[in-house]
């Protein structure tokens, strides 16, 4: 077991009382939900029954929270000025070194020969790699400092964790979970369990209780259908980010919400409340003054802020934002369909029961313009099996229940 390059995350262990680090006895398992606004970790014991007979409420020991760990968007700290690059010149030699400002401790840096930049093709492929790797150790940064702070909270050391299961935006290949649990390996104990998976997956867990049967929906910032069948095939659709058509997300509502407005000021669009509304929300003057609002920082969560402003515009009755919500509702139920034909979780006619695990900011009741009820309204028309699940608990409670269940299958395995 490793320290990894930030030693200091676990300079608490060295001041736990000896029958604190975990002389007593105590198991835990530690379950990570991070996305592109937020990374939650909770710890919880080893639970020595069976699902169906979780006490309730789950014992949580601690619970922890950061900032994105999505490293597809980590790229925004530094839009935001959370992380710095500065370039020092020397009259032989320039340094890159990249600092984290809140902390004012660097993460990275590197050295290179003056005549360095005069090479275009070899500038170019160091500057290029250096936005991937920066991205990636910021994520990791973050990962290591929600698990550790977890700890913390509940007076534990790594060796009393018997799983870990990270889930995580943006792991969307075996690669990337690889890469993943390597990096894990140098950071825990050899006995302890690694598991990597997409952030949805812990979602569909939290509404299942750790059973990974079913489809799950996520509506936040960002969105993806993602299904598992009880033979452990899966499917998943959407979740590719707001480039690539995630339209029915946060973003993907008032990325839309915005782009009406100025189409009414070109008069290229209908007139519509959102432009009033919004205007007032961010205390601006004219709809010219969106450009630069939306480019100064075109982070993905800051944007999807402006969703609760479409709903109340499409409450009182304006079409453009009525319409907006509509063809998300219609993106959304696109998506859950696709995986539930691909995965056949509907059976041969189309009835069968299968849950749906709905998820997210967007799929709230909490307005009369309900997105998840008219999302389930149009999944139920094709298949009238779905039974819409709203989760009691968080999606990192989700990814301890898996840890819980991955070690469980293995302890069995092994006796």
């Amino acid at each position: 077991m490793k320290r990894h390059r930030n030693g200091e995350i676990w300079d608490f262990e060295h001041e736990l009382p000896a029958v604190a680090a975990n002389q007593c006895g105590v198991d835990v398992v530690l379950g990570l939900d991070g996305g592109t606004t937020s990374t939650v970790c909770v710890c919880m014991p080893v639970i020595p029954c069976s699902r169906s007979h979780f006490p309730d409420p789950l014992p949580v020991l601690a619970r922890a929270v950061a900032g994105c760990s999505n490293h597809n968007s980590v790229g925004d700290l530094f839009k935001t000025g959370k992380l710095r690059r500065l370039l020092i010149f020397s009259s032989c030699c320039i340094s890159v070194v990249i600092r984290r400002h809140e902390r004012d401790h660097i993460l990275w840096k590197s050295q290179r020969p003056i005549s360095f930049l005069l090479d275009d093709e070899w500038s170019a492929k160091f500057f290029f790699s250096l936005e991937e790797y920066l991205e990636e150790t910021a994520a990791r940064e973050t990962l290591e400092q929600v698990m550790a702070d977890a700890l913390a909270k509940s007076g534990l050391n790594r060796t009393a964790v018997r799983a870990v299961c990270l889930a995580v935006s943006g792991v969307n290949h075996p690669m990337d979970q690889q890469r993943i649990i390597d990096w894990l390996s140098d950071i825990f104990p050899s006995h302890v369990q690694l598991y990597v998976q997409n952030d949805a997956v812990a979602a569909l867990a939290s509404g299942t209780m750790g059973k990974l049967h079913g489809c799950v929906l996520i509506a936040g910032t960002g969105t993806i259908a993602y299904g598992f069948t009880e033979d452990g095939r899966e499917a998943r659709a959407a979740g590719a980010g707001p480039i690539l058509g995630d339209w029915g997300s946060g973003y993907g509502i008032a990325a839309q919400a915005l782009t009406a407005i100025i189409r009414a000021h070109d008069g290229r669009g209908p007139h519509t409340m959102l432009t009033s509304s919004i205007l007032q929300m961010l205390d601006l003057v004219s709809p010219d003054e969106l450009i630069g609002w939306t480019y100064a920082d075109p982070s993905w969560a800051r944007i999807a802020a402006l969703v609760p402003v479409v709903v109340s515009c499409a409450e009182a009755g304006d079409e453009v934002a009525n319409t907006i919500l509509l063809d998300s509702v219609q993106e959304l139920a696109s998506s859950v369909k696709a995986v539930v034909q691909r995965l056949g979780l509907c059976g041969e006619d189309g009835k069968d029961y299968f849950p749906l695990v709905m998820v997210g900011g967007v799929l709230e009741a909490n307005k009369r313009w309900d997105i998840g009820k008219e999302v389930i309204n149009y999944i139920s028309k094709d298949y009238p099996g779905v039974q819409a699940i709203r989760p009691t608990v968080e999606p990192a409670v989700g990814a301890a229940l898996l840890a819980w269940s991955f070690f469980m299958k293995e302890s069995k395995k092994s006796s």
